[in-house]
């Protein structure tokens, strides 16, 4: 197992060029929010433009366009209808990347769930993220045979299941008993993708490359904050960051907003909401962890010259 350094993270950071614009910045498409469970999209859009998209559209229930427009004038919402009408979906190319996120606010039990992540699997030619109810759906032979055919024709899967939702996806392949370091890679080897295996920590693995984010905290096990960490990874993903590098700041920052939120607020009253409102505190913190580093390793090449 590795792990990024202080500076390495900081230097992830998506801060916009001068010259930026609101595509170059990179678009995030989310297809979210079953009819029961609008807030799941409301969080993660939310987490995804507080973490820098440059332009947020969400595609979710007829019946929750509304409520989503109201939640954020900034978002665009649309219908699934218009997603499904479609036979071709935005593909990210240089100067105006962008990705996908599938299932936060998702009914596992709904055979739409399905469906709507098998046509976006089929038809984007762009990062997918893969979280909350359709991370069932890729137990279905068809969704893995995809997620296997995006691997080899070089796009790029990431899914983010916490341990109940990996024992689901893993059941089909036997997959049982491993510990999580060894489960997130076999399921990455498996399924040809970037899995964010979630827990007390958290494990980010490709198949061969596996890294362990070690910062959480005890507040952020509550309803929705997975949403926001899947709207956080997925717009650095819009953003064009690496997608290795994208799951490991991603998880990294949320964890961090986390803290930072609890420090305000104490571990028993944070919310989902707080981490979003927490973000630039994680970043602000991220920097200057780096610039701490840097003047440590100054200081002691330093004292290593004098000595010399």
């Amino acid at each position: 197992m590795s792990s990024y350094d202080a500076e390495g993270l900081a230097a992830l950071l998506p801060f916009p060029q001068v010259n930026a614009h609101k595509y170059s910045r990179g678009k995030l498409l989310l297809v979210a929010g079953s009819r029961p469970y609008p807030g799941a999209a409301c969080l993660a859009a939310f987490a995804g433009e507080r973490m820098g998209a440059g332009y947020t559209e969400v595609y979710t229930h007829a019946d929750n366009v509304g409520k989503l427009q109201a939640y954020r004038p900034s978002l665009v919402v649309r219908s699934w209808d218009e997603l499904l009408s479609k036979d071709t979906l935005l593909a990210s190319r240089e100067g105006r990347p962008c990705a996908y996120l599938v299932g936060s606010g998702f009914d596992g039990t709904d055979s739409q769930s399905a469906h709507l992540l098998l046509h976006v699997l089929r038809n984007a030619e762009a990062p997918v993220l893969v979280d909350g109810g359709a991370i069932a759906a890729l137990s279905v032979t068809a969704a893995r045979a995809l997620c296997r055919a995006r691997h080899e024709k070089g796009l790029v899967t990431v899914v983010t299941p916490h341990s109940g939702e990996a024992a689901v996806i893993g059941r089909p392949l036997g997959l049982s008993g491993l510990p999580q370091v060894d489960y997130a890679e076999e399921l990455a080897w498996e399924y040809g993708a970037i899995v964010v295996l979630k827990g007390a920590n958290t494990v980010v693995s490709d198949g061969e490359h596996s890294f362990a984010m070690t910062e959480g905290t005890a507040a952020l096990a509550k309803a929705g904050t997975g949403d926001v960490l899947a709207g956080m990874i997925a717009a650095l993903l819009a953003q064009g960051l690496d997608p290795l590098d994208a799951c490991v700041l991603g998880a990294t920052l949320h964890a961090r907003a986390g803290v930072a939120a609890a420090v305000q607020l104490t571990d028993i009253c944070v919310t989902p909401e707080d981490v979003i409102d927490a973000i630039p505190a994680a970043v602000r913190r991220t920097v200057e962890m780096s610039l701490e580093a840097v003047r440590m390793r100054e200081a002691a090449e330093a004292a290593s010259a004098e000595e010399a």
